[in-house]
């Protein structure tokens, strides 16, 4: 064996930690990057909120107003949109401060700014509380309404029962969840609370039984149920109590006492012989069932899970022929941080045991505070191209949306197709349409006639309308929506609209036809 020495040259990618932690709060959500700052907040001695109010000028990012472009204001049919009625207007980009904003292009760069200081100082707390209030936020305000279990536990309050029955009723609505069913078997939860104890185990299932027929007859009806059939029948027999229903009611708990699956494929051949009733009446009884809550503990749902927290604000400036769109981060999550300065200065100023640790841990912060930094004005970057690209929809709606992929923006801005991936995912704009995530913008395009392109997202609302207006007895199939979008001059093919269709969570023609 020959041993020797050879020279041999490689390229690699070597991942700088600043790099890592850039790319990775660069896909935080919201939600998930207020946790990551509160979490460098408890770790780290060198990093601050800063809890006073800077002059407007000092903050972040400034806001981006954009006019439309010309091809935008001549976009017809063809590129997804409604033809703009006014005349052609040349672009403008307005940014007061954009000679003073930083330049991060996400390389991962070291290199610390001169200026410790906070960044996104002026994002205070905005809400529509009295004065009284000012320091409860939206959630707060939302954890105060009813929950399905408090509104329970005010009912069974009013109810005379023995220690043991009110005991029993409260742990059942305990055990509820969120729609209002009863998932544990009542075994099972006796043996929970019983352990091995047979006889302990059998008093408790009988006390579980008698609270169980106490918790449904509780309002809303059908709480408690463990099965969809039970939910349903609960709230039919408490409509036959009240005197309302007549045979429809009847009809339909026959109707209930068989599978799911026949009312669920709407099948009256089958259901008129196991029912052994008329045609007419099972279709009454059907119509009827259609109107009951499926999930009775609907209206008392978390309202924390509803809210969205948009990360970008987009509002019209301009009126008349030539609107303008500002863009600007909302200030409501951008976090006020800053390097700790006694800390700093005492660390400059002595030099002693762990040191070196010591600087890492403020290099650290300065690197979290930067990041955080490019993070939002990668964001602000990404929605004004958006914006401009997607002028005809602020202007119009969706029907006005013009098709767009990743590599448009990413080649517009100079970054990679995967940070723009990243940027778009859980992050939201609130529009004058709505809030969206920054994902809906995006669509690929389908052909026409005329050989322009339409976007799917477009499409798609196409379909919305065609099914909205319907005639509900001759519901349209996939094929005759296909149809419709051809004379549009779209095409698109029977297979692409129900792919459409399901993704709007619109039932096929076959459920939606009216008995």
């Amino acid at each position: 064996m020959k041993q020797g020495l050879s020279l041999r040259v490689s390229q690699h990618l070597a991942l700088t930690p600043q790099l890592q932690q850039s790319i990775r709060l660069l896909q935080l959500s919201t939600l998930e990057l207020a946790q990551e700052v509160e979490q460098m907040l408890d770790e780290n001695p060198f990093l601050e909120l800063n809890q006073e109010e800077p002059p407007r000028e000092e903050a972040g990012p400034p806001a981006v107003e954009t006019a439309p472009r010309d091809a935008d204001r001549d976009a017809g049919p063809d590129d997804g949109g409604a033809a703009d009625d006014g005349g052609s207007a040349e672009r403008e980009t307005i940014s007061p401060a954009e000679s003073d904003a930083p330049d991060w292009d996400g390389d991962g760069a070291t290199d610390m700014v001169a200026d410790d200081g906070e960044w996104g100082g002026d994002a205070t707390p905005r809400t529509g509380n009295a004065a009284g209030d000012e320091d409860m936020d939206a959630t707060e305000l939302a954890s105060g309404d009813e929950t399905l279990q408090s509104h329970l536990l005010r009912q069974a309050a009013s109810l005379r029962l023995s220690h043991e029955d009110r005991c029993a009723l409260e742990f059942l609505i305990g055990s509820l969840n969120e729609d209002g069913y009863l998932d544990d078997p009542l075994e099972a939860l006796a043996e929970e609370l019983a352990g091995p104890d047979l006889e302990q185990r059998e008093e408790l299932v009988h006390r579980f039984t008698v609270a169980m027929r106490l918790l449904q007859s509780l309002e809303p009806a059908g709480v408690g149920a463990r099965t969809l059939a039970e939910c349903l029948t609960l709230q039919l027999q408490a409509m036959r109590a009240a005197g309302a229903g007549g045979t429809a009611c009847s009809t339909a708990l026959r109707i209930c006492a068989q599978p799911m699956e026949l009312l669920a494929r709407r099948d009256v051949k089958r259901l008129v012989q196991l029912c052994g009733a008329a045609e007419a009446d099972i279709k009454a009884a059907m119509a009827l069932i259609v109107r009951l809550e499926p999930k009775p503990g609907r209206r008392f749902g978390n309202t924390d899970r509803n809210i969205v927290v948009p990360d970008v604000l987009v509002t019209q400036v301009g009126r008349g022929g030539q609107p303008r769109f500002r863009v600007q981060l909302n200030p409501d999550v951008l976090p006020r941080l800053r390097v700790q300065e006694v800390y700093a200065t005492a660390l400059r100023s002595h030099r002693g045991e762990g040191h070196q640790a010591l600087q890492q841990r403020l290099q650290e912060a300065r690197w979290f505070i930067k990041n955080i930094q490019q993070r939002f004005d990668t964001i602000l970057r990404v929605a004004t191209a958006i914006v401009e690209r997607q002028k005809n929809f602020f202007v119009h709606g969706e029907l006005a949306m013009r098709p767009l992929v990743l590599r448009e923006i990413a080649d517009e801005l100079g970054l990679h197709e995967s940070t723009i991936s990243r940027v778009t995912t859980a992050k939201y704009m609130a529009t004058p349409y709505g809030t969206f995530e920054l994902k809906y913008f995006f669509g690929s395009a389908l052909g026409t006639e005329t050989g322009g392109n339409a976007s799917s997202t477009a499409v798609r609302a196409l379909i919305r309308q065609f099914v909205a207006a319907e005639n509900l007895r001759k519901p349209l199939s996939d094929s005759q929506i296909s149809d419709m979008l051809k004379e549009q001059g779209i095409e698109c093919a029977r297979r692409t609209v129900a792919k459409y269709r399901e993704a709007l969570r619109i039932a096929p023609a076959s459920l939606r036809r009216a008995l």
